[in-house]
């Protein structure tokens, strides 16, 4: 661990964080984490926690976290994406070469109708796309 903390410090939930100050600055050097706010990343809500009220740094810290999290989002979601085109391949690979009747029979139907569903929406965007421009 370094030598110095960080000053705040984000716990992730699902639609943002908890943010805590950080703190080491005490008689017993631990380090204590005071929770002051909640952030709902969907809407940009910034909720004190209990009776605080925040300062300029804290939202200013808040904010420019909440901005760097939604830029780790969005690479995620295309990240994912891309894997998912790894995965389909690997699937294929796999169908061909050394799945058994009894696999193939178990998610060929599944496969088919996802597949069927991923190109009508494909088409349906890139057909969008093509008559706006």
């Amino acid at each position: 661990m370094s030598a110095e903390l960080p000053e705040y410090y984000f716990r992730v939930r699902e639609n943002g964080a908890a943010v805590f100050r950080v703190d080491t600055e005490n008689r017993q050097r631990r380090i204590e984490m005071d929770q002051i706010a909640v952030v709902n990343i969907k809407n940009g809500e910034i909720k004190p926690q209990g009776d605080r009220s925040l300062t300029d740094t804290d939202r200013e810290t808040i904010q420019n976290w909440m901005q760097d999290r939604l830029q780790v989002l969005a690479h995620r979601d295309i990240d994912d994406i891309y894997r998912a085109v790894d995965y389909m391949n690997l699937t294929t690979q796999w169908a061909q070469s050394r799945a058994t009747d009894e696999q193939l029979a178990a998610v060929t139907d599944q496969l088919l109708l996802a597949m069927h569903d991923l190109r009508s929406t494909l088409v349906r965007k890139k057909a969008d796309r093509m008559l706006k421009k």
